[in-house]
């Protein structure tokens, strides 16, 4: 008899801890963050514990254990936002529903981030309505591109990223990065949030900018007018943007009424972290992970070159039961190198030619896989992803990794030129003339820097190709027999194909075609310096 009491009362203290009540003013009020919409709040009862009699239990609700069904009920239990309605919303909800192909790409593209989405909002008591919010700024694209910069699933400006340390550089770009613009985003909102008070406001300015939301806020403060989202003046875009996030939040609320079938998505995560402990190929990474290179690259969008730097990038997200298998591969691995792939800095500014020949590469793999544009030099500093020798054991350094960066000069195309030497002219005076370098005057010509030149001899310049027709013509009008792209004496031929070694990194490495036409491209301002091959 004893041990039922005693069951008994166990039971009855186990249920007057999950109960809530609307009567007691100790406990907090049904309704508080954590409970879903119509659901009334767990409450803890504060002092002593007392059975639950026949007379109070009609004033208590049982507060539901059941987890949410997906990821769908999830979100919904946690919609706090307050509702939008008007003209703009309806539209919005006619535009989604009658495109069930766009929704049904979009949704099932969210599979695999927003697990993580809403763990994060929930962790930090933010509405589950955000998890929403790349629905309306990238379809839930990583790689989404806007044609004013802004990228990844969140849409983070270039500026706008570095002010949340979402770091750019030739190897990644944090932007893409599914756990730190997330993380950034939700940084950015809560922000906004801080600063304006209303969740509208908030992602008016995300889309806008504070800065203006704020200017329309004091215009309408001092006409007396109104300051709610709906009632501030801002450019269409702006406008749309809160009806768009509540017609997918109504549309997620209730898809029957909109005849819109949301595919299941699990309440489970769809990835985890792995570390990476070396520089190691994409390829190769999703070889071990058993992934599809497209699995892979989708839930690390931020590396867009062939090789994932340890020291810049340090963990990968694989779906959730290929992480083990990566783990245990990657231990297992002894065919080769974990990458192809490394990290050059050039020492000087050099064509593409010239980096392709000390890499290894042919011109056209080396343009490709650093994207150099046309007509380019490679400014001194630079950083290229080229091969890693077989004899190369240490992995890019954090330095490099985090700050590499590709920065180009435009080529200037020169022709050699030849040219009369006046009275008192020198090898100073002729580079003054010119504005090209004394150093390369004397070596175009075979002399020492402080030669003199005896008036009428002809005297070798390489000019960019409208200073050489400015001077062909000059030598024109005072009778020279020789202008632009004529043949110099064999000394001289022979002086304007030397290169000293400290001038190589700066200036281009001509090919057979450019030596027939006596053309050359040089940096802008640099020496034209001309080059055995």
């Amino acid at each position: 008899m004893k041990l039922f009491n005693a069951a008994l009362l166990v039971s009855a203290l186990v249920l007057t801890g999950c109960a809530s009540t609307t009567n007691d003013p100790s406990l907090p009020p049904a309704g508080a963050v954590g409970s879903a919409p119509g659901q009334a709040a767990p409450v803890y009862p504060g002092g002593s514990l007392t059975p639950i009699t026949s007379g109070t239990t009609g004033s208590r609700n049982v507060l539901t254990l059941a987890p949410p069904t997906d990821m769908w009920d999830r979100i919904r239990r946690g919609f706090k936002m307050p509702d939008l309605q008007n003209d703009l919303v309806t539209d919005r909800e006619q535009w989604y529903a009658s495109r069930p192909d766009y929704i049904q790409r979009m949704t099932e593209r969210s599979n695999k981030y927003i697990f993580h989405i809403v763990e994060e909002l929930e962790r930090r008591n933010m509405p589950t309505e955000l998890a929403l919010l790349p629905y309306i700024e990238s379809a839930f694209n990583p790689q989404a591109v806007s044609s004013a910069r802004a990228a990844g699933m969140w849409q983070f400006m270039p500026a706008t990223g570095s002010d949340f340390d979402l770091k750019q550089n030739i190897f990644r770009d944090d932007r893409r990065d599914v756990l730190a613009s997330t993380r950034a985003a939700l940084d950015y909102l809560q922000k906004l949030y801080g600063m304006f008070g209303d969740w509208q406001l908030a992602l008016a300015a995300y889309n806008w900018g504070e800065g203006s939301v704020s200017r329309a806020i004091a215009k309408n403060q001092r006409a007396g007018l109104p300051t709610t989202y709906s009632d501030l003046n801002m450019p269409a875009e702006t406008r749309l943007y809160v009806p768009k996030l509540q017609a997918v939040k109504n549309i997620v609320a209730d898809p029957q009424r909109y005849g819109v079938d949301l595919p299941v998505i699990a309440n489970h995560p769809y990835f985890q972290s792995v570390d990476l402990t070396r520089d190691l190929d994409v390829e190769l990474a999703a070889k071990l992970a058993d992934v599809r290179i497209e699995d892979f690259r989708a839930l690390n969008p931020a590396a867009h070159k062939p090789v994932l730097l340890a020291a810049g990038t340090p963990q990968i997200l694989l779906p959730w039961d290929n992480a083990a298998v990566f783990r245990r591969n990657f231990e297992a691995y002894t065919q080769g190198q974990y990458a192809s792939w490394t990290a050059w800095t050039v020492p000087g500014t050099m064509t593409v030619a010239d980096a392709a020949q000390r890499s290894g590469m042919s011109e056209n793999d080396l343009r490709a896989i650093n994207a150099i544009p046309p007509r380019m030099l490679i400014k001194a500093g630079s950083t290229l992803i080229v091969p890693r020798g077989a004899r190369v054991q240490e992995d890019v350094d954090a330095l490099v990794a985090d700050t590499g960066h590709l920065s180009f000069q435009p080529e200037i195309v020169t022709r050699r030129t030849v040219v009369k030497a006046g009275r008192n002219d020198s090898v100073s005076s002729i580079a003054r003339r010119f504005r090209v370098s004394p150093a390369n005057v004397a070596e175009w010509n075979d002399v020492k820097a402080n030669h003199a030149f005896p008036r009428g001899l002809d005297v070798v310049v390489y000019l960019p190709v409208r200073a050489a027709a400015a001077a062909s013509r000059a030598n024109a009008s005072t009778g020279s027999p020789r202008g632009v792209g004529a043949k110099a004496p064999p000394s001289k031929r022979v002086a304007a194909t030397r290169a000293s070694a400290s001038a190589r990194s700066a200036a281009p490495v001509r090919s057979t075609a450019a030596a027939k036409s006596q053309v050359v491209r040089q940096p802008r301002g640099g020496a034209a310096t001309k080059q055995k091959r």
